[in-house]
């Protein structure tokens, strides 16, 4: 069997001979067949045969790939050398026993078995794919909805309209950066199929066969997905970042104030991480060992194409380009977000994909601080996540939470403020005094504090949305 160590300069003379026969193919086919044969490289001691064949097997399945890339976001030639390199970088080992010992758990977890259902986390994941993979359809659906109903105004309206501001124009302009952020999900769409290790032809299989039962590509949580790269990742975000994380950055400093001294990092874990700026963030407190938890199949997606770059603001999107409401100017609409606005390193946090509830059932009494942001308010069962909370954390571990309590739609269990620091008194923890400069007191003779938090994506949008979050520290005894 051929070492992976051994495997780039195979991959990478896969891509100059691709490179070079560029008078003779078509460009898309070129450029995926690239692709292809650096993702065959990497994961080549995978497949069978010596490596050499991997590099003409990967040619010759250059159609496969280029089936996945829209005929109309054609990537050019930065962007496909680019990827290339962000994938190597991506793709490359993690040294250290707990990242490779959750890369092999994730891989088997995502198995097909005779647990197989919509449930199943490589279902899951494929329909996310799919979500990213049709962005552009689905969202030209809706811009033909509006380009429609303009048809119904009246050839006066119409008129000034298109003499003052060319309104009939700002759909195509609007299409065009619709496009572009297509451009982006394939981008993330390859990413994962490589980090996956999923073959494009399950994908298409899969897309198939959403299709065919009637179902469509998830347009909102991929929207979403993309948003959450400007309030994590952008300076457009960092005014709701701004307005929480000291709070939980400064207490965490405040109780371990020696923990550079201490021979071994604590244990830190952030469930319902979405693309893990703060999990980042604790990181860069140093003395910390970061846990992140993430269950949408979306956000991981999103994350690990975040974890392919190794600088700032390498990649960009055009996010309000599919939300028509709060705008300022059409500027405000269809302007461009950098991001990440700082190198994300992949090494210093750990991101653990799954059920918090079911994943972490191997690690009894081994964090010292569970961090909760904008979380426990998710459950559909609360009581199964405090249990988990409870059980994860060691004796006199601590559980710091900011976050609102709008629960979903169909959750089992809706408790208020007060109901639920009583029972989680009940369950063993203590409500600890917190610096008053994070908002004041919720409730009399309580500890919790108030303050506001945003959460809105778009700072520059006529309408935010914002909460009274909910600010504690609890002590497991």
């Amino acid at each position: 069997m051929v070492q992976r160590d051994n495997l780039l300069p195979v991959a990478f003379g896969g891509v100059l001979i691709s490179l070079v026969m560029m008078v003779a193919l078509p460009f898309n086919v070129l450029v995926v067949g690239a692709l292809a044969t650096f993702l065959l490289g990497i994961f080549g001691s995978y497949f069978s045969g010596d490596a050499m064949g991997r590099v003409k097997s990967a040619v010759a399945s250059t159609e496969i790939f280029a089936e996945q890339i829209p005929s109309q976001t054609t990537h050019d030639a930065a962007d496909a050398i680019d990827m290339l390199e962000s994938l190597q970088r991506a793709h490359e080992p993690l040294q250290g026993s707990r990242h490779e010992a959750e890369r092999a758990r994730l891989m088997l977890s995502l198995r097909r078995d005779h647990t197989w259902s919509s449930t199943h986390p490589r279902h899951r994941l494929l329909d996310a794919l799919v979500g990213y993979q049709n962005y552009y359809e689905r969202q030209l659906v809706e811009l033909e909805r509006f380009r429609g109903l303009y048809k119904h105004v009246s050839r006066k309206h119409k008129t000034l309209l298109d003499l003052h501001i060319q309104y009939s124009t700002k759909f195509d302009r609007v299409d065009e950066h619709l496009v572009l952020n297509q451009r982006l999900c394939d981008k993330i769409v390859q990413n994962a199929l490589a980090y996956y290790q999923i073959p494009p032809q399950e994908l298409k299989k899969h897309a198939f066969e959403l299709a065919s039962s009637g179902k469509r590509a998830d347009k909102t949580s991929t929207s979403q997905a993309l948003k959450h790269y400007v309030r994590d990742w952008s300076p457009s975000g960092a005014n709701e970042c701004a307005e929480t994380f000291p709070a939980l950055l400064g207490t965490l400093a405040t109780l371990f104030p020696d923990r550079a001294e201490r021979p071994a990092p604590l244990r830190v874990l952030l469930p319902g991480s979405g693309l893990n700026r703060l999990a980042h963030e604790v990181a860069r407190l140093g003395g910390f060992q970061v846990t992140a938890n993430e269950w949408s199949a979306h956000m991981n997606v999103a994350y690990r194409f975040l974890e392919t770059f190794s600088g700032a603001n390498a990649s960009a999107c055009h996010p309000f380009a599919d939300t028509w409401s709060h705008h300022v100017t059409e500027d405000d609409m269809l302007r461009v977000i950098r991001f990440p606005e700082v190198p994300v390193d992949r090494a210093a946090v750990l991101l653990v994909e799954g059920d918090f509830t079911t994943v972490f059932h191997r690690e009894a009494s081994q964090y010292d601080v569970l961090l909760t942001y904008f979380f426990i308010d998710t459950a559909r069962n609360l009581m199964t996540y405090l249990d988990t909370i409870a059980t994860l954390l060691r004796p006199g571990g601590y559980w710091i939470n900011l976050g609102p309590l709008l629960y979903g739609t169909g959750p089992l269990v809706q408790l208020s403020l007060e109901e639920l620091v009583s029972v989680t008194e009940t369950m063993g923890f203590t409500y600890l005094d917190t610096d008053e400069k994070y908002g004041p007191l919720t409730m009399p003779g309580r500890t919790v504090r108030g303050m506001r938090a945003v959460y809105s994506f778009d700072d520059k949008a006529l309408t935010t949305s914002a909460y009274k979050a909910q600010f504690w520290v609890a002590r497991k005894q």
